[in-house]
């Protein structure tokens, strides 16, 4: 009501004559009829404009048509001013004019974009009430008001109703449907129905498999788009670049490189061109399985084509080249892109600056985060992240503090960073400071968080108060996983609390967390430093029977205590088990063996061995 008021008052105030907000066509302060007004073109209206054209119409004696009434409504609805739309239509009606089934298919619409399903159909029954029938028009809007509303179910029964009042869905009806069934997840459900249309004689196009399409490369199931992509070519559908788009990027998430290529090739002989998202899809596939050289090679090619290329290729291969140490490489694509014209984003500034905290360049990484805000590129909380880390990574603590205090958004990743790097410097008050702040922020921590604040304890020699934490934990909701139990289990054999470690380690399954590599080595390791070669050796064999395979970590360490413990007949049997394995020697063990070679503990011929 308060809107209908709004723009009746708009309505009061304004004029006959066209404000500077009119269109340049007409003379500005000229008297000018409402007629010649629709007839100079509305498409691109605006809201004040729509005010003064519809204040000029119902002023008018006789009152225009309601078939001039919707060419407006018509034009405002497209603009999506559906709130307007409305309210203009209630103050046509309350001059007296009455509307007719095209007006009120227009209010259908604005209702059903609105989320107003009640009113829509209130709008449907008075369409009955002034005697005309619902046509095609009215019931797709609803079909589609529904599917937006995720009421897919009484989209059916609609389509069901039209057939049953004989009238005949059309494309745009069953394309709706279908879209609305993907949209909620019953992708099989609309493969069947695009079935049903075709038996019935109606002949699908591009837009009614694209939605299948997508729902089916987005679960992963690309053998079955393949298949659907067949389906169309029979059906005598001609694909658009957009479907082997979707098609290409599945199969290159599945890794399949060459199948992906070979739908390129496929695509472009059958004189379907490709475009900028088909190379990037394609680029981002092959830097994604390290082959550089290869998505390098698209890029040329794809100039050589004259497909210019955006941003994102640039990025792309730009934040592939970054993570494999490329550095050099993504600088010259980065002056290639200021080149071209093309500016930098944020993903792209951030794999720069995140390039530089890799090299330990923090200065440079902090002079690119201005160059950044300097072009107009807003950094965001990933930025700040990537500095804050490379600051803690390079024990700079205090400089990521600083960093992290001109944040306007301060994420728990960005706290657990910081809680981090101070508990790794040793400052555990500092690490507590900003836990408990994070909490007064309202920022809710996670089990990271909790995982990196209760290491940090039992790392610095307070195990105490990392079991006063995960003591805590254990009472509150929070679901925990592996990760505490291990560092835990950890700590107290740091401790030379083997039993009480011995203890958790058992009573895992009764807390139906599952013990990992990690766990387990962990606890080898603790019975080793007790003196328990046995027990550690019988947990070895437990440890295969559980279906969990020794890594590299857990031979080394059983090896060392055997050799320390002058079991060298036992260390042989077990370096020759994690050579089978294909694991070899760490530098503590070899460390150990030369020691040992050189005070004659150990023979020469063991070294050869180990090799």
């Amino acid at each position: 009501m308060r809107r209908f008021v709004q723009t009746r008052r708009l309505l009061q105030t304004g004029t006959l004559f066209l404000s500077e907000r009119a269109s340049s066509t007409l003379s500005i302060g000229k008297k000018v009829s409402y007629k010649e007004r629709l007839s100079s073109g509305i498409a691109d209206i605006n809201k004040e404009d729509a005010v003064d054209l519809f204040q000029s119409m119902i002023r008018s004696r006789p009152l225009p048509s309601v078939i001039r009434f919707s060419r407006l409504f018509s034009a405002l609805a497209k603009r999506k001013q559906y709130e307007l739309v409305l309210d203009l239509s209630k103050q046509m009606e309350f001059q007296g004019t009455v509307h007719n089934s095209y007006t009120l298919n227009i209010m259908i619409n604005c209702f059903c974009r609105l989320r107003k399903l009640g009113f829509a159909f209130s709008a449907m029954a008075k369409i009955l009430k002034l005697g005309y029938e619902p046509n095609t028009v009215t019931f797709t809007t609803l079909v589609n008001g529904l599917c937006l509303q995720g009421r897919v179910s009484e989209a059916v029964a609609i389509v069901d109703r039209m057939v049953e009042t004989k009238v005949r869905p059309n494309l745009v009806t069953l394309n709706t449907l279908v879209n609305g069934l993907c949209l909620n997840g019953k992708v099989s459900e609309a493969v069947a129905l695009v079935d049903r249309m075709v038996e019935n004689g109606c002949q699908p196009d591009q837009f009614t498999y694209g939605p299948i399409l997508n729902s089916i490369c987005k679960s992963g199931n690309t053998s079955l788009a393949l298949d659907l992509l067949r389906k169309m070519e029979d059906r005598k559908v001609k694909p658009e670049v957009v479907t082997y788009n979707m098609i290409i990027d599945s199969l290159c998430k599945d890794g399949s490189l060459k199948d992906a290529l070979n739908l390129f090739n496929e695509m472009e002989t059958k004189g379907i061109k490709a475009n900028v998202s088909t190379y990037n899809t394609l680029i981002g596939g092959f830097c994604n399985a390290g082959k550089w050289d290869d998505g390098a090679q698209l890029l040329s090619d794809m100039i050589t084509r004259e497909i210019t290329p955006n941003v994102i290729t640039f990025s792309t291969l730009i934040d592939n080249f970054v993570k494999e140490g490329k550095h050099v490489e993504a600088k010259e694509l980065y002056k290639e892109m200021i080149t071209r014209d093309i500016e930098p984003d944020t993903v792209t500034y951030n794999s720069l600056i995140y390039g530089l905290c890799m090299e330990k360049r923090l200065d440079e990484a902090n002079n690119m985060l201005d160059l950044m805000v300097s072009k107009g590129c807003s950094p965001d909380s990933v930025t700040y992240n990537i500095i804050i880390n490379g600051y803690c990574k390079a024990k700079r603590v205090e400089d990521g503090l600083k960093l992290f205090r001109k944040m306007s958004l301060r994420e728990v990743v960005t706290y657990n960073t910081l809680v981090q790097g101070f508990c790794q410097s040793g400052k555990l008050e500092v690490a507590q400071e900003l836990f408990e702040e994070m909490v007064s922020r309202g920022v809710h921590p996670d089990t990271v968080t909790y995982n990196i604040l209760v290491d940090g304890f039992c790392e610095n020699g307070k195990l105490e108060k990392g079991l006063e934490i995960f003591e805590g934990l254990q009472k509150s909701e929070m679901e925990l996983d592996i990760g505490i139990y291990n560092i835990i289990i950890h700590g107290m054999c740091n401790a030379s609390k083997i039993d009480e470690a011995w203890n958790i380690f058992s009573s895992l399954p009764h807390r139906g967390v599952k013990a990992d590599v990690k766990t387990y080595t962990i606890m080898i390791g603790g019975l080793c430093k007790k003196g328990s070669l046995s027990e550690a050796n019988m947990l070895l064999k437990k440890m295969g029977e559980d279906g969990i395979a020794p890594n590299e970590c857990t031979y080394n360490t059983i090896i060392r205590a055997h050799l320390g413990g002058s079991g060298v007949a036992a260390s042989v049997e077990l370096i020759e088990e994690m050579k089978r394995c294909g694991f070899s020697a760490d530098a503590s063990t070899m460390k150990m063996v030369i020691d040992m070679l050189s005070d004659g503990r150990l023979n020469k011929s063991f070294l050869s061995m180990l090799s």
